[in-house]
């Protein structure tokens, strides 16, 4: 398919073909050559067609290949690892831990123990030796479920590679406690997320603090992101999600309703000094449920307070996984982002199937939507009972009418008249 001049806020000549989009997008950011990336928004994905299918990427009149992936690194299994050498030095439980190559940075110890506060040590080295040891910090782990503040047994440790871990950790945790570790590598890069929508509009439900969000039909959501004010400084409080999609009519009985899609999670909030041991600890995102986003949605977030004071939120808001766009870049050249024709396949490239991302890709940007000022719907090609479902049952009516008509003279005629000799 070939498209001509992008469109930008003067209109140029377009051939039939771009005329068919709705909308255009200029791009900004692209005076290098090479492989060039950027970022899809919301909007995008509400305007186009489901999963982008009529996403075209225009240069001078030609369309150029490209392709779309999710801004998210390659996902690292997580590992389990055994302490080794646990037992006691003095009145701390100490332990080893022999680690996987490659960095790391948050452990998540598996302890047992409940109902506790306890600082654990934290050094490394890359021998088995322990000689020249790195200290890594002092951490603070806890059981407080019976406080109703969760419990956390993360160390969250500087970016490392050092291969032999050793922990002391002072407090009420015994050897029998300590089963072990657990570890994910980290990725290249970090996940990129993009806001759907966001609020500061909060209503008070009886026990529950509850948002809500109306998201357009064809955007993904990944999370929810809270931020909380300044009151209460410390809190724990269970949060459920419910997405139901918004009918394009109203459905004929109470089985054609759509099904929500639910997830519960936690948010938690510990900033204090207990016993001597300072705990900084916040979770503050839940995960979205899965939903097909096939029509608009709308979104109930209920955060339940219990018997406490609500959570002085400041503002949630939706996110999604980052897509990237990414393309070969002619320097100076001008492209145009185009889409809003529904009638468009998805496009299959070569370029898709060979691409390699590249660390040093160069960043380009949208600027803003704008309406094609030329734009012209496609041709109608359907059946003309299709366009015209309602002339179709009003003539099947009508023939239904004229042959109840009809049966009825016929009955008259054939009916003989009584009194006759």
């Amino acid at each position: 398919m070939k498209l001509r001049a992008a469109l930008m806020v003067v209109a140029l000549a377009a051939a039939p073909t771009a005329q068919h989009f709705r909308f255009a997008r200029p791009l900004t950011g692209t005076a290098k050559t090479g492989q060039t990336c950027l970022v899809l928004d919301a909007q995008t994905f509400a305007h186009a067609a489901p999963e982008l299918a009529d996403v075209r990427l225009d240069r001078g009149g030609a369309e150029t290949p490209y392709v779309i992936r999710a801004a998210t690194p390659q996902e690292q299994p997580q590992q389990e690892i055994a302490p080794l050498n646990l037992g006691h030095k003095g009145a701390h439980t100490t332990f080893e831990a022999a680690m996987p190559a490659g960095r790391y940075s948050d452990i998540d110890l598996d302890i047992t123990a409940k109902d506790f506060i306890a600082t654990v040590a934290v050094t490394g080295a890359q021998d088995e030796s322990g000689r020249e040891g790195t200290e890594l910090g002092l951490f603070t782990i806890f059981d407080l479920t019976g406080q109703k503040l969760g419990r956390s047994m993360v160390l969250h440790l500087p970016q490392s590679d050092l291969r032999y871990l050793y922990f002391s950790i002072e407090g009420p945790v015994k050897p029998d406690d300590v089963h072990g570790l657990t570890i994910a590598r980290l990725p290249e890069r970090q996940t990129q997320y993009v806001t759907v929508a966001q609020t500061t509009q909060f209503q008070q439900d009886g026990r529950s603090t509850t948002v809500q969000f109306t998201v357009p039909a064809h955007v993904p959501a990944d999370r929810i992101v809270f931020v909380p004010g300044a009151t209460p400084a410390n809190f724990s409080r269970g949060v459920t999600v419910k997405v139901t999609a918004v009918p394009k009519r109203p459905p004929a009985s109470e089985d054609e309703m759509p099904q929500p899609a639910t997830a519960e999670g936690n948010l938690l909030r510990v900033h204090e000094v207990r016993d001597g041991h300072k705990i900084d600890d916040e979770h503050l995102t839940v995960d979205a449920p899965l939903s097909g986003f096939g029509d608009a949605d709308t979104w109930t977030i209920a955060v339940d307070n219990g018997d406490d004071p609500p959570v002085t939120w400041q503002s949630v808001r939706l996110e999604m996984t980052g897509r990237r766009l990414c393309f070969d870049a002619a320097a100076g050249a001008a492209y145009t982002l185009f889409y809003g024709d529904p009638a468009l396949a998805a496009p299959r490239y070569d370029y898709a199937t060979l691409f390699t991302p590249e660390n040093d890709a160069a960043q380009a940007s949208l600027g803003p939507e704008q309406a094609n000022p030329l734009y012209n719907p496609r041709p109608d090609t359907r059946p003309f009972t299709e366009r015209h479902p309602g002339l179709l049952w009003a003539a099947l009516v009508l023939v239904i009418v004229v042959l109840g008509v009809v049966a009825l003279r016929t009955a008259k005629q054939g009916t003989p008249t009584s009194g006759g000799s």
